[in-house]
């Protein structure tokens, strides 16, 4: 009751016709990647929608201000090159392979040609605290120009909602939390706090903070909850519980019927 108003306020709920889509699918996190496919390979792409899945993908920013698809900060783990994201050109990067396949670092578009509309699309937007975020989101916004599908952006970082909210209001945003056990006052202040920033049209929650009475709160007045990274039956089972759509890997998937 303490939160009801400002949240109406200054975080309203969506037109629930504009955001329906999001709770339609499961999404592959990653992509449906795996063995020979790499998580946020244009193969894993592929490999999700040959599944019916939605997919979320991750980009960051290049050296020259562009976007590309790829989670970590430095390429060491997922590539047999080192150092910084951030250091190398987009140029630079389409060059570079993924372990554990033939693929090489998509950008944005590439993913957005290879989607088509054909599934939804999740894409979060990695920032750090100390860097500008106007850049990303700029190139963000440019590579979704005519894009037709459906399709959301989403951050931990609440000026990103907010730069989307402001710049670009017709795209679908998200605010992704994570609770990290933390559900002290003060804890709950920060999460309204980065909700009246972001003024999301759905939040993308950790598995492992289900249920949440914030989650709760907002899913009942009208934010879908996603929730990610659901990896175990057990964890499909708490997701279908107390959120609208999982965002999966591995065992979490749904096994396919064959019919």
């Amino acid at each position: 009751m303490l939160w009801r108003i400002p949240d109406a306020w200054l975080s309203p709920a969506p037109d629930p016709a504009r955001i329906g889509w999001l709770s339609s699918v499961e999404y592959a996190h990653r992509g449906l990647h795996g063995g020979a496919l790499p998580e946020n390979s244009l193969a894993a792409g592929e490999s999700a929608i040959d599944r019916g899945m939605g997919i979320e993908c991750d980009v960051q920013q290049t050296s020259d201000g562009q976007a590309v698809v790829f989670h970590d900060w430095e390429l060491d783990r997922l590539t047999s090159a080192s150092g910084a994201v951030r250091a190398r050109s987009l140029a630079e990067l389409a060059q570079i392979e993924l372990r554990g396949g033939n693929e090489r670092i998509p950008r944005l578009s590439d993913w957005l040609m290879l989607v088509g509309g054909r599934v939804p699309l999740l894409i979060e937007i990695k920032t750090k605290r100390e860097r500008r975020i106007a850049p990303l989101c700029l190139a963000v916004r440019h590579d979704l120009e005519g894009y037709a599908g459906p399709v959301a952006v989403m951050s931990f970082d609440p000026r990103v909602g907010a730069w989307f909210a402001k710049h670009a209001p017709r795209i679908v945003r998200g605010l992704v939390v994570s609770e990290e056990g933390a559900r002290t006052y003060s804890a709950t202040v920060k999460r309204h706090l980065a909700l009246w920033r972001a003024r999301p049209d759905f939040l993308a929650y950790d598995v492992r903070d289900l249920p949440s009475p914030f989650a709760a709160t907002q899913r009942k007045r009208g934010l879908p909850v996603l929730t990610w990274t659901v990896r175990s039956p057990a964890l499909r089972k708490q997701a279908a519980e107390h959120a609208d759509a999982p965002i999966a890997e591995g065992e979490g998937v749904v096994e396919r019927t064959v019919s």
